[in-house]
Order: structure tokens, then sequence, then C-alpha cells
């Protein structure tokens, strides 16, 4: 008969045990069958250092001439944050003070000038900037925002701004232009050359906002002096930039992004900026008509296509105060305007203040063309230099605003942005 078989039992076991220790080890990776568990593991580790490494809005302030470099030097000595400022000049001796200061600096056209400034001539300036064409592309690349700020009417600021501009452009930044046209003592031949520059420079940016000097004249106490003035010049260019770049630095409760600022300012040709403040039990209200109806703007709103605005409080900052902010806004523009606003809490804002960024871009002026908007920073109380008593400005009207209704737990503003997208 037949030799019966029969089951070892230890055999059996050390095979369980020798399966389990193989699959163990397959499923942790040390097995050297199915290579491609090795090349997935590789795979998600690169995604999670991609995710990372990702870095954040990279913003540089280029400043240009003497007006740019002295906005520049300004920022730097508030401590603006999250941007990398560059000084772009043929003034020798000013780029000397702005690298003391902590900014990249760039001397352009060194055959050109030599250092020694464009002598008041748009010409030289673009010739300067021609000449260093591939040392601005340098200074540029690698960004997504560029604000190129400058004085207008001078020589190097008017010439050579528009080609700062151009090249930003072309390295795929989003660029925006902050200048200011000059006084009017300043003379017919500088304004004209201001003119000239800024419709150059309109062609160059994807956003141009246009601070008109006179304008201040209306803000300023009569008996400020001519240093003091340029001062305050220089100031409202560095609320320009500061104003549209704490949008997109700072985190906040609300946050807009980059690609939301982006949606707004791109192409959009010509903008306008108010930033406002104010306290009280109608603070944001007051702040909102502050920033959109400053006696800096060249001309009303009437209807703007795009708007950006943040709101900036205390830790008593409410929803019902950033709806009655959004009322005064709405009524001011376009009832299809693409809206998009943010809010932060900010514990250095003295207690009790509100303070709004607001850009709009879009808007028409009737019966004529706007070849470049202005700027409007405008506060609750009027802009005036240090250590000197401010003098109130031209009161403007403040809107009526109703008390909420208590029954409702969304706001009016939300509710139409609601009923818009249906």
């Amino acid at each position: 008969s037949p030799r019966r078989l029969t089951r070892n039992p230890l055999r059996s076991r050390f095979t369980m045990l020798a399966s389990l220790l193989f699959w163990l080890l397959l499923f942790c990776g040390a097995a050297p069958a199915f290579p491609w568990r090795s090349a997935v593991r590789h795979s998600r580790s690169r995604a999670l250092q991609m995710i990372g490494d990702i870095n954040p809005c990279s913003i540089k302030v280029v400043g240009v001439g003497g007006g740019g470099g002295n906005a520049v030097n300004r920022m730097i000595e508030r401590g603006i944050s999250g941007v990398e400022f560059w000084t772009v000049n043929t003034d020798g001796q000013a780029l000397a003070h702005a690298e003391k200061l902590g900014a990249r600096v760039l001397n352009i056209g060194a055959t050109t000038t030599r250092g020694l400034g464009a002598g008041g001539h748009p010409e030289v300036g673009r010739s300067a900037a021609t000449e260093s064409r591939a040392e601005i592309a340098e200074a540029v690349k690698d960004c997504d925002l560029v604000f190129v700020t400058a004085g207008m009417g001078g020589g190097t600021g008017s010439g050579a701004a528009p080609i700062v501009a151009e090249v930003a452009r072309e390295q795929g930044a989003l660029t925006v232009g902050v200048v200011t046209k000059p006084f009017g003592f300043e003379g017919r031949k500088r304004m004209q050359q201001a003119l000239s520059a800024i419709s150059e420079l309109e062609k160059a940016v994807d956003t141009l906002i246009v601070v008109s000097n006179d304008k201040l004249l209306q803000i300023i106490p009569s008996n400020t002096p001519l240093e003091q003035a340029f001062v305050v010049a220089d100031d409202i260019l560095r609320q320009g930039v500061v104003g549209i770049s704490d949008i997109i630095v700072r985190p906040g409760i609300i946050n807009v992004d980059f690609a939301d600022v982006r949606s707004i300012m791109q192409n959009a040709g010509t903008a306008l900026m108010g930033i406002g403040s104010g306290s009280g039990k109608t603070r944001a209200a007051d702040a909102a008509v502050s920033a959109i109806a400053s006696p800096l703007l060249d001309f009303p709103i009437e209807a703007a296509k795009g708007i950006v605005f943040n709101i900036v409080g205390g830790a008593d900052l409410t929803l019902t105060e950033i709806n009655q902010a959004a009322e005064v806004i709405y009524e001011a523009v376009d009832q299809n305007a693409n809206i998009i606003f943010g809010a932060l809490v900010d514990e250095s804002i003295d207690s009790g203040e509100v303070q709004i960024t607001v850009l709009a871009t879009g808007f028409a002026v009737p019966g004529q063309k706007v070849p470049a908007a202005s700027a409007a920073s405008s506060q609750s109380k009027p802009v005036a230099p240090p250590a000197m008593a401010p003098q109130a400005p031209s009161v403007v009207p403040q809107p009526r605003m109703e008390p909420p209704d208590a029954s409702s737990s969304v706001p009016e503003f939300l509710s139409r942005l609601k009923r818009k997208g249906k």
C-alpha cells in the first residue's frame, strides 16, 4: 500500500510565520520585490517637499529717479515688510544714501551719465535705462508684482520709469505704476515732460495710479514750508504702494491673495486707489467715504467695474461694520462690478479706529477719456507734515447709515453677492 503522508505541525507553523514576515517586509518597503513601492514612496516625499518649498508672493518696489528714490527711502524708514526695495538712478550720490538705508541699488547709464544725473532731460534718462536694460531685467526677474514709483517731470524718473516698467512686464510680473505729477509752481516745461512721460508709462504697465501734487494743497495747511510739501508728496507715493502690498502680504480674517489682486489689476490700464480711516459710531462708513471721496482725486468714481477693498481694525471690528463700509462702496460703483474684499485685525492700530484701502479699476468719466487714474490717500483727519498742526480739509458728506436689522444674520452686501451668482 502507498505510504501515507503525515502533516508536520512544526513545518506548517514555520511556513505561516515566513509568509507573514514576507508580507510585513513588503508593505514596510524593505522587501526587494515590487520596485514600484519605492517609486511611489519617492513620489510622495517629493510632492511634500514641493509643498514645503512654495514661496510667498514676491513683491519688489523700484524707485526710479529722485522722487521714486525718496519714496523708497521713506518706506524703508517706516519698516514695510514683505517687500524688496530697489532704487534705480543716474545720480551716484543719491544711490549711496539709499544703499545705506538698506535698499538695493542700480546705477543705470554708467557710460551715458557717469553717475552725475540726467540734468532734468528725460531723453538722457531714457538712454541710460536703455543702456542698462539687461541689468534692469536681472533686478526684476522671478517676481510676481513690481511697483514702479517715480516723480514725473524730471530727467531720470520721466525717461527711465517707462523702460523699467516695460522690462518688468516682459519678465511676467504684474506691473503697477505709482507716480506723481509736479506742482504747478514747478513750471510748464516740467509739467509737459511729466504728462508726456505718464502717457509713455501707461503703455508699459498693467495699472497706473497718478498722484496730482497740486491736490495736496487742499489737504495740507496753507503755511506748510516747501520742503515739507514735497515730503507729503513722497509719503503719498509710499501710501499708494503700501495700500496694495498690505492687501496681499498681511494675513487677515478674510484674506485677499495675489490672484485676487491680479484679476482686478492685470491689463486694467487705469486705477483709483483710496485710503481712509474713521473712528466713532460710524467709523467704518466714514473710512469708506474718506477713501472714495478724497480731495486728491482728479475726478469722481462713477462706475468702477473692478474693486478690491481691505478693512483693517482692532479686535473690536464687527461684521456689521464690514457690511456698512461695503454698502458705501457699492453705492459708488457699477452694479455688476467684480468686488473682492479682505478684513484683518491689527493690534497696533489705535483703539476704535478702522482703516480701509480701496482699489478701483474699469471706471469711466463722462464726456472725457481719462489718460491715467489718480490716487486717493485720505484719512478722516487731514494729511499733514510731521510736527505741524493739521488744518481741517473740506468736509466730505457722510452717508446716512440705517441701524442693521437684528433679525437678519446675513449682511445685505453678502446677500446681494449671492443673488448675483444665481
